[in-house]
């Protein structure tokens, strides 16, 4: 019975087949596109895949360079102009105009201020009328001197007659040249109703506005010329005889805290201060650059002889193993960084002083440690620092 059900079902398919032969060859191109697209995933699977490019980390170095020192004598102040001044108007009145803010830079003879010069220009007028004035008696003094001294001659009057006219010819000349001068003065007092500077600087205060009468001599603008730059320090008393054994004089800008200027003590206040009871001192910088501002808070350290070299690296150079600082140093023939054990001296605002661990010459990891593993290649984002920038200089000459 069911060979018999067989032998139907057969023949109805062939006979299907026969009239649709398109649907029949389906089945077998879709077969042969999925096994075009199976061996294609099996050799996709089999090739090696591509290799990595190597990391490379950007970091930030600095050269090591010893000379510091860790427990010398340390001083905050604040950067100021060896030449600083306050200027004000030769004469009073009131301020009508004020051309200059803090922090403008000025040149010799730029107008600061203004005060009004309606009084001083009426002191000029009335001046110049006094010259006209004294101009006429002497012209009138000079010709009766001229006609008393002809009759003098035809002895038609006396010798104290004629002397008389000679004293108020001397007197109308006197009085003359009064004029003049004080006309001359009038003049100079109407030009110091304008404030000019006196230098090229740079304005660090204002100490007076439009509107305000201000007396002579009254302080309006304080002027700085930055062409020298010193550090104003405060010196207990017991430390002011370390001053005079001093050799070398580092200064460091918090701004640029990697790097150390020269310095000099240039001037020690004989007088303590009424209310700190200390020294001012002022230290000269003597290779100081664009960087070094105005106002800036500075440290001053006093190296002493016999003081031990340390180095001062920024405190981002630091990096924990094991709970023990270290510091990444740089392979410069490689570029690869290893991690270095070092033992820290002292912690200061400019950065850390390391005691031992490094060598001079070798390049350390300042920015980016945080990010770097052992033999990983780096690329320098800066030169090294140049010589002595992370020590204190030399004793200037």
């Amino acid at each position: 019975m069911y060979h018999g059900v067989e032998k139907s079902r057969s023949k109805e398919l062939r006979i299907t087949i026969s009239r649709n032969p398109g649907r029949a060859r389906q089945p077998a191109a879709v077969l042969r596109a999925g096994c075009v697209l199976a061996l294609a995933a099996v050799l996709a699977a089999c090739s090696k895949p591509p290799e990595k490019a190597p990391d490379i980390r950007p970091v930030q170095t600095q050269t090591v360079v010893p000379g510091g020192v860790d427990d010398s004598p340390a001083y905050s102040g604040e950067v100021r102009a060896r030449h600083e001044a306050d200027l004000g108007f030769r004469v009073a009145g009131k301020i009508v105009a004020r051309k200059v803010d803090v922090g403008a830079v000025v040149k010799k003879g730029q107008l600061l201020a203004q005060i009004d010069a309606a009084d001083a220009r009426l002191n000029a007028e009335a001046a110049q009328a006094q010259v006209a004035t004294a101009e006429t008696e002497f012209i009138f003094a000079q010709a009766e001197l001229a006609r008393y001294r002809d009759l003098m001659e035809k002895k038609f009057i006396s010798q104290s007659f004629y002397d008389g006219k000679l004293n108020s010819y001397k007197s109308a000349q006197a009085r003359l040249e009064q004029a003049r001068a004080q006309h001359a003065v009038s003049l100079n007092q109407s030009e110091y109703t304008s404030l000019a500077a006196d230098a090229d600087g740079v304005i660090t205060a204002v100490l007076a506005e439009a509107g305000q009468v201000v007396a002579v001599g009254q302080a309006v603008v304080r002027l700085a010329r930055p062409q020298e730059k010193e550090v104003l320090i405060n010196v207990p008393e017991n430390r002011v005889a370390e001053l005079s054994g001093v050799k070398q004089v580092g200064v460091i800008v918090l701004a640029q805290p990697a790097k150390i200027y020269r310095g000099r003590v240039r001037e020690l206040s004989p007088v303590a201060d009424a209310a700190t009871r200390t020294y001012a001192a002022r230290i000269s910088i003597i290779d100081a650059d664009v960087a070094v501002q105005l106002g800036m808070t500075a440290a001053v350290r006093l190296a002493r002889p016999g003081d031990p070299q340390v180095v001062v690296l920024p405190l981002t150079a630091i990096y924990q193993k094991d709970g023990a600082p270290a510091v990444w140093v740089v392979d410069p023939a490689q570029s690869k960084v290893e991690l270095r054990e070092v033992k820290i001296g002292q912690y200061r605002e400019e950065g850390v002083g390391i005691a031992a661990g490094l060598r001079a010459g070798e390049i350390v990891v300042t920015a980016g440690a945080h990010k770097l593993v052992p033999g990983q290649q780096v690329r320098l984002n800066d030169a090294p620092a140049a010589a002595g920038a992370s020590s204190l200089p030399a004793a200037p000459k």
